[in-house]
């Protein structure tokens, strides 16, 4: 492998490529040396399980992630039966995760809890119980389960990881989770931060087993770094715009400063003026020694795995693009 010990270096399969085009593109992930390969699961693209197993199943070693699968919307048993059928195919090459699901989705197909949080704990709670090869009998707000038990639980039981982001829910996967996926736009302060939310949950419950950090990060390969910021500042523009990513905005200190651009003209005012530091700290952008510089701030702040996001307008052939700019 070309990548470093400390961490685990992966790149994503944009939920906006065919499915029958990700065979390929898994291939390639795997010779180029990446470690992991992650596929998505949003409302009316791809499903998530079958593109997990279509990718495990034309590669040899590469680790295949999830990211994620709304908690809601599958009935923990059968998510379970999905999860320990490839963890029994593929032993320790699969790694899944839940998540809330995107209110807006949740609601559009009628699945919207009353309590997310509750929902994502129950659900957790009892898939991982599934998969030890537990019998179960559950009754909470939103899962019922009497006398359920897999016939083939997986051997090598994989790590359920949680795609969160605010503190209560960052807390709840440090208390019944294995790990945290951190979503795009994780800057190295917001991910400290996030450390110390999971590390509450932990204590809360009483346990101090290994926790995953995995992070998705936007990234963006050119000549110079100025080429790429050029080319991120639309897309970092809006994320900032969005009220949505205060949680990840406050650690760094800048609130003020982006209130005061939000009421200055909103995102054509944030895209203008914000200043090139905080697509740095937000996206992997530049020369491959700008993209070594922030991965090691990424994986100093507590990330255990990289994930290359690509940018959403660019096709599967970017993965050669990454690879002969950071593996070659």
């Amino acid at each position: 492998m070309r990548n470093r010990d400390d961490y685990n270096l992966g790149i994503m399969y944009r939920r906006e490529h065919a499915p029958e085009k990700l065979p390929d593109f898994a291939r390639k992930a795997e010779e180029a040396g990446f470690d992991e390969l992650w596929v998505v699961e949003d409302c009316f693209y791809g499903g998530g399980i079958a593109s997990a197993a279509t990718a495990l199943a034309c590669t040899d070693s590469i680790t295949v992630g999830l990211g994620i699968m709304p908690a809601v919307v599958r009935n923990p048993v059968f998510a379970a039966m999905e999860i320990a059928t490839l963890a029994r195919l593929y032993p320790g090459r699969f790694l899944p995760g839940f998540g809330h699901g995107v209110a807006g989705w949740m609601r559009q197909i009628g699945a919207f809890p009353k309590s997310q949080l509750k929902a994502l704990e129950e659900v957790t709670f009892t898939i991982r119980k599934l998969l030890a090869g537990e019998q179960l009998t559950f009754n909470g707000r939103y899962v019922h389960l009497d006398q359920t038990q897999l016939v083939h639980p997986p051997e090598q039981v994989p790590p359920i990881s949680l795609g969160v982001a605010g503190p209560k829910s960052l807390a709840l996967s440090g208390r019944v989770a294995d790990g945290t996926i951190l979503g795009e736009y994780s800057a190295p302060k917001y991910i400290s931060w996030a450390r110390e939310q999971i590390a509450s949950g932990k204590l809360e419950a009483g346990h101090d087993r290994e926790h995953r950090l995995t992070l998705f990060a936007f990234a963006c390969a050119a000549s110079t770094a100025a080429t790429a910021r050029q080319e991120l500042r639309p897309m970092v523009a809006s994320a900032v715009a969005s009220a949505g990513m205060n949680a990840k905005l406050a650690p760094l200190g800048i609130m003020p400063q982006v209130r005061e651009y939000r009421e200055s003209g909103g995102q054509e005012h944030i895209e203008a003026t914000m200043p090139d530091a905080w697509i740095d700290q937000l996206a992997i952008a530049g020369t491959p020694e700008n993209w070594r510089l922030a991965i090691d701030r990424l994986v100093e702040a507590g990330a255990d795995s990289i994930v290359l996001v690509p940018l959403p307008d660019k096709g599967p052939d970017e993965i050669d693009t990454f690879a002969r700019h950071f593996l070659a």
